[in-house]
């Protein structure tokens, strides 16, 4: 008998480690969700695997296909425990990322601290060599002077090295004779070279971006051959891809090669469910919101499509403000962390106020209500008092939550703010919903949306927590809530398709374009970029090739991007770029800049197979489709008000044309959805809950 194929996904969170098996021919999943582990994340993920292959009686060898998401990434920069890593750079420019730029994230606060660089100032060393902007060699590379450098390296029992010269993309040749005497003279060390991880201009995010691979590099192939092995001794012989930041998957050699690229892996895949289910439901104006134990991020389609980007930040000294973080020149799809997760942590913070986070209980010790070892009052314990989560059945009834101790994280907060412990309770909720309406509307004026006729798409453990309260303040009046929307991320990941995209940047106004050069550079990008994806088992006849231009008016700063079709340029083409960039640019900023010359500077190639096909078979109803019997408890809707008497629903037990209006809670093995006043409840297409905000009377 032919063995059914199944795809498995993996998703390490800060909190919980989601995994989803999804079988192909009937579109049946099934779920397993634990605490992630520390220090090592991928005793969870193997746990977990083998968990789910014992409960669901599946065969490892019907497993045809894996994916993988982690946070890993994030977390070793954001906690500063990579490897002891050194830089290379031009004589002159070691200190380039010490200086960064002249913005300042806070023009008013004198004692403005910035993000220390990865590599400290005494391992980071000049190496005589000079390449000008337009690639020709000024200086030549002192390879001897380079030698010792390598023995000062050895000597520092160095475990990483970032090669970052002045105009290396332009011209390589003199990080890759390094990057070989590196090899040579420190075999045993990762390795890292600007102009494969970051070949685009601008000095400070170039290298920042290279110390921040190599910084890495040495735990990510430690931990990816830990995964990959431990599924293999599991008897699961298919292939493992790695989730990338820019919502494509790759091979685990590509993401030991460029891990960087994994940054933010695992957000990717709450934005591309977003994206899944609100097609599903014919949704074309999508708020991917994704809030899980740890933090909540959002993502806004444009046109139908996630916007990607190429400038990001991480491991911020200030948590939402822009500057603050390390800056890094990868694509990833368009986010922005818009508040806490479950876990975080309530305080008050030097102004006497309350506020949440950015610390967080994670998975040890965990929240108060875990019960198991955590004192301090997080979100999920104050969504615990309002009557919010049901004790004897969060996550499916694996943690059973102890609502006194939540109380008691509580007393010294409310105490100190002479409030109730209910009421400092609801305040802790309203926080966190005002500050993630409040961050996601601004993402969206900053970019020219009207986030009102938006549909709110709402995934993670806490995410349909919230949804009713984050909508509300940004005035969308419709949510959908998927099935098994606790493990969304995870399902997101087996939408991906694999890609890998390469850029350059190649600096000329489109009136001086060098065609053939230029036709060159982008024939080496997608021949790198082709070999990747194939690599990964697409055919050839299946790739997909996309080209963007970052573009702007000479004299600016910053750029467009533009898409335009991947073909042999031609002079023909040079009015055709003009006119898209015209097109981008007016819709961005209202108008154009008539008589000025128009130059582009960064050219992307994006590679890509097809996006699977996939077919969710919504859970089985196990009670009555037209009259699903509620249980009722006791929640708090107001500040001011008593305890309010709600049903509550199993998800399972609502069948197609299942409608009530609220206030309600339906629960599921994973989250729990909660429908606020105002606010109705229906089972839609796919098992999905659309909510729908009732117009007042």
């Amino acid at each position: 008998m032919t063995a059914p194929p199944i795809l498995l996904a993996v998703d390490i969170g800060g909190t919980f480690t989601d995994i989803v098996a999804l079988d192909l021919p009937s579109g049946r999943v099934t779920v397993e969700k634990l605490l992630t582990t520390y220090p090592d994340p991928s005793a969870a993920v193997l746990a977990g695997v083998s968990n789910l292959l014992e409960n669901s009686c599946l065969a490892p060898e019907f497993i045809c296909y894996v994916v993988h998401g982690t946070t890993l990434i994030t977390n070793t920069l954001i906690e500063r425990r990579g490897a002891k890593t050194a830089l290379l750079a031009t004589a002159g420019f070691r200190d380039a990322v010490e200086i960064g730029n002249e913005g300042r994230y806070d023009m008013y606060d004198l004692a403005l601290k910035k993000p220390p660089p990865l590599a400290e100032r005494r391992l980071r060393f000049d190496v005589p060599e000079r390449m000008l902007a337009a690639g020709r060699v000024w200086r030549s590379l002192d390879e001897a002077c380079l030698r010792e450098v390598c023995a000062a390296l050895r000597a520092e029992a160095i475990e990483a090295v970032a090669i970052c010269f002045l105009h290396a993309y332009t011209n390589p040749a003199h990080e890759l004779a390094a990057l070989e005497i590196v090899r040579e003279e420190l075999p045993t060390v990762s390795t890292s070279a600007s102009h494969q991880v970051a070949p685009g201009m601008r000095e400070y995010p170039r290298a920042s971006t290279t110390i921040a691979n190599a910084y890495v590099q040495p735990i990510t192939e430690r931990y990816l051959e830990r995964v990959d092995c431990g599924l293999k001794t599991s008897g699961i012989e298919a292939p493992l891809n790695i989730m990338l930041s820019s919502g494509g998957t790759t091979t685990v050699a590509a993401a030991r090669a460029f891990p960087v690229r994994l940054v933010e892996s695992g957000p990717a895949g709450g934005a591309l469910a977003g994206l899944y289910w609100g097609q599903l439901l014919g949704q074309k104006d999508v708020l991917a919101f994704d809030m899980g134990g740890t933090t909540a991020k959002a993502a806004l389609t444009r046109a139908g499509e996630l916007a990607i980007s190429h400038q990001s930040e991480v491991a911020h000294v200030h948590r939402f403000k822009r500057g603050s973080g390390l800056p890094l020149m990868v694509p990833m799809i368009e986010m922005i962390e818009i508040g806490a997760g479950g876990g975080s942590i309530a305080h008050l913070n030097p102004l006497g106020l309350p506020a949440v986070g950015p610390q967080s209980a994670g998975s040890a010790p965990g929240p108060a209500s875990y019960g198991i070892g955590g004192s301090d009052p997080t979100v999920t314990d104050a969504d615990l008092l309002l009557g919010y989560l049901n004790p004897d059945y969060f996550a499916g009834g694996s943690i059973k939550l102890d609502t006194e101790a939540a109380r008691q994280s509580f007393s010294e907060l409310a105490g100190a703010l002479d409030l109730s412990l209910e009421r400092m309770a609801w305040g802790v909720h309203q926080l966190v919903n005002e500050n993630m309406a409040a961050a996601a509307r601004v993402h969206a004026a900053e970019r020219g949306l009207e986030i009102r006729r938006y549909c709110l798409v709402a995934t993670g453990g806490a995410g349909p927590v919230h949804a009713c309260g984050v909508a509300g303040g940004l005035g969308i009046s419709r949510i959908i809530v998927p099935p098994l929307a606790g493990v969304g991320s995870a399902f997101g990941f087996l939408t991906a398709p694999i890609a890998f995209d390469f850029t350059r940047s190649y600096v000329a106004k489109l009136s001086e374009l060098n065609l053939g050069e230029l036709n060159g550079i982008l024939a080496e990008l997608e021949r790198e970029g082709r070999r990747i994806v194939e690599a990964a088992g697409v055919p050839a006849s299946d790739i997909n090739v996309r080209l963007n231009i970052d573009m702007r008016y000479v004299g600016q700063g910053y750029e467009v991007r533009v898409p335009f079709p991947m073909e042999t340029l031609t002079e023909g083409h040079i009015r055709q770029m003009q006119s898209a960039f015209e097109e981008e640019y007016r819709a961005f900023y209202g108008q154009l800049a008539d008589g000025v010359p128009i130059e582009a500077v960064n050219w992307r190639v994006l590679i890509s197979g097809p996006k699977p096909h996939i077919e969710f078979e919504a859970p089985p109803v196990s009670g009555m489709r037209d009259e699903a019997a509620p249980v009722f408890r006791p929640v708090r809707f107001a500040p001011d008000q008593a305890p309010q008497k709600t049903p509550v629903y199993r998800r399972e037990q609502l069948g197609i044309a299942w409608s009530a209006a609220g206030p309600l809670i339906i629960e599921e093995a994973a989250s729990t959805t909660v429908v606020l006043p105002g606010w109705r409840a229906q089972v839609a297409e796919g098992g999905c809950l659309l909510l729908t905000r009732e117009a007042a009377s």
